[in-house]
Order: structure tokens, then C-alpha cells, then sequence
């Protein structure tokens, strides 16, 4: 067995029994998750993808542990945006707190499957045509510059989107979730509930967020294995993290504009790397994407939260 074959493996045995403790022991169908549980949940997971970070560290040394927690603070940051925009499908299609906890995991393991997809896609066709990596480059900083001077008054509807428009046109839908169903049998035919319509709204938002933060991570790495174990580590601590945060996830005013001067960095590295490489060692460029992240993350946040303590509007937000 080779190296890259037991982390492998180990990082499937890890993620089935921390799954089947998550949900098995922590997560008791029918009932709402509360802070608590939310909070242990989340230090759960993040305390696994670390100690997984250091299982890399020990095996592929510092340079690839540095890339996988980089890429996996990197897809972590974004995944608290992901939280605004499923607090608003919940909203718009009304669904019962008590469901929240398995319609979420359902949606969740939907998207890891397409996240594999994607990521196996497009890590194949860098490898084959190298100039696509410009091309993430670019659209990484178009991405960047619309997030950073986005209006946050143009609130995204799910009840309007094209993916929930496809599924009244194609699909024999109910207006309820019948009393916990995805699917039921209403005058002898087979009819999807609002549970159904919402796991597929979630995975399908996911994947909108995959295609920024994929080619984000692939400018933090061109390691399979890292890029998908930060990406599947980062999206299966969402649910107790939606939990925890959906309460205050409005607070975090200047997060989005911390992200999006992240993926201008890396669009700018990406374009830049045949330089960089000539005058920067892999070591100094892994270290420095780190700083870049933490930095503006962690200042976003901070920032954001001084500001709500102080009273003082987002600018903007004025008379």
C-alpha cells in the first residue's frame, strides 16, 4: 500500500465513524439541535479535520499539511456564507425547525457527491490543459471585485431561482412536507414534498458556491487528496456550524468582502504562478497563502463584530 493509498483510507474509515457518531449519537431524529449540541458538533469536526491535518503533517510533511489547512480555513470561511443563503430557503419554503437537522445532512451528502465530481473534473483538465488554471485565475478575481462591491440589498429568492422554477415545471410537487416526507402518494401518485424540494435546492446552492471555491483551493493546491479532503471535511462540519451561527451569521457585515479580497489573492497568484515559482520557494508561497487567509478572514470577522458592538451601520447603510 502506498502512502498516498493509507491516508486515503484512513481518511475513509475516519469520516464513516465520525458520520455514524454524528449522527447516531449526537443527532436524535425529530428534534431540534440546540446551541449546545451545535457547539459540541462543531468542535467535533473542527478537531477532526485538524488532527487529520496533522496525520498529513506526520506523513507528507509540512508543506502539504500547510496547503491542506489553508484550503481548509479557505473552504470553511466560505461555507459561512453558504449558511446565509440556506437560512433563506428554509425561510421561504417555511420548513419546521425539527427537519432541519436531517434535511440538512441529506443535502450536505448530496453535495460531497457532486463536489467529487466537480473536483475530479477539474483537477483532469489541469492536468491536461495547464492554461485553465488562467482562466480559474481571472474568474477568480472577476468573482472577487463583484463580492467585494456586491449590493447586499439584492437578496437572493429561492422561491425564484431557475433550480426551484425546473422542479414545478418537472416535477408533481406538494405544498407541505408531509409530516416529515420527501416523497408521498397523494390519489394513487408519487408527489415530492417541500423536504424533497429543499434538499435539492441546498445541494444545487452548494455546487453554485463549489465553483468559486474549487478553483480557489486549486490555487492553493494541485494535490487531489488535499483538495478533496479540505473541501469534504469543510462541508460536513456546515450543518452543526449553520446551527451554531444562524443567529448571528447577519452579524459578520465585512466577511464577504474578507473572502473576496482572498480570491483576488489567489486569482492574482494563480495568474502570476509561472514568476512566482522562479522567485518564490513552494514553502514561502504555501506560508504566505495561509497568512493571507487567516489575516483577512480572521479580520473581517473581528472587524464586523467591533463594529455591531459600537452601533455603527456598514458603510453604505446610511441616510
Amino acid at each position: 500500500m502506498t502512502k498516498q493509498e493509507l491516508i486515503y483510507l484512513v481518511f475513509g474509515i475516519v469520516i464513516v465513524v465520525s458520520l455514524i457518531f454524528d449522527l447516531g449519537l449526537m443527532s436524535k431524529k425529530g428534534k431540534a439541535v440546540t446551541i449546545k449540541q451545535a457547539l459540541f458538533q462543531t468542535f467535533f469536526w473542527v478537531i477532526l479535520a485538524l488532527s487529520f491535518g496533522l496525520f498529513i503533517l506526520y506523513e507528507d510533511g509540512k508543506i502539504f499539511f500547510f496547503e491542506y489547512l489553508s484550503a481548509y480555513l479557505m473552504e470553511w470561511s466560505l461555507s459561512i456564507d453558504n449558511i446565509f443563503v440556506f437560512i433563506l430557503i428554509f425561510s421561504a419554503f417555511n420548513v419546521k425547525e425539527i427537519h432541519y437537522g436531517r434535511t440538512l445532512i441529506i443535502g450536505i451528502l448530496m453535495a460531497i457527491v457532486f463536489r467529487i465530481i466537480f473536483i475530479t473534473v477539474g483537477v483532469a483538465l489541469v492536468e491536461r490543459f495547464h492554461w485553465i488554471l488562467y482562466i480559474f485565475g481571472l474568474f477568480l478575481v472577476y468573482t472577487g471585485y463583484k463580492m467585494f462591491s456586491a449590493n447586499e440589498e439584492a437578496e437572493f429568492d429561492p422561491q425564484k431561482s431557475v433550480v426551484y422554477k425546473w422542479m414545478q415545471r418537472f416535477l408533481p410537487l406538494v405544498p407541505h412536507d408531509g409530516g416529515g416526507k420527501y416523497i408521498i402518494t397523494e390519489n394513487h401518485k408519487k408527489k415530492f414534498t417541500i423536504l424533497f424540494v429543499v434538499i435539492i435546492m441546498l445541494a444545487a446552492i452548494d455546487l453554485v458556491f463549489a465553483l468559486d471555491s474549487i478553483p480557489a483551493v486549486m490555487g492553493i493546491s494541485r494535490d487531489r487528496m488535499i483538495i478533496y479532503t479540505s473541501n469534504i471535511f469543510a462541508v460536513l462540519g456546515l450543518r452543526s456550524l449553520f446551527f451554531l451561527l444562524r443567529g448571528a451569521v447577519n452579524k459578520f457585515d465585512y466577511l464577504q468582502q474578507g473572502i473576496a479580497i482572498v480570491l483576488v489573492f489567489i486569482g492574482v497568484k494563480m495568474l502570476t504562478e509561472h514568476w512566482l515559482n522562479q522567485w518564490i520557494s513552494k514553502s514561502a508561497q504555501v506560508g504566505m497563502s495561509l497568512g493571507v487567509i487567516v489575516l483577512c478572514i480572521s479580520g473581517s470577522i473581528i472587524y464586523s463584530l467591533a463594529k455591531n458592538r459600537k452601533g455603527l451601520p456598514p458603510e453604505g447603510d446610511g441616510v
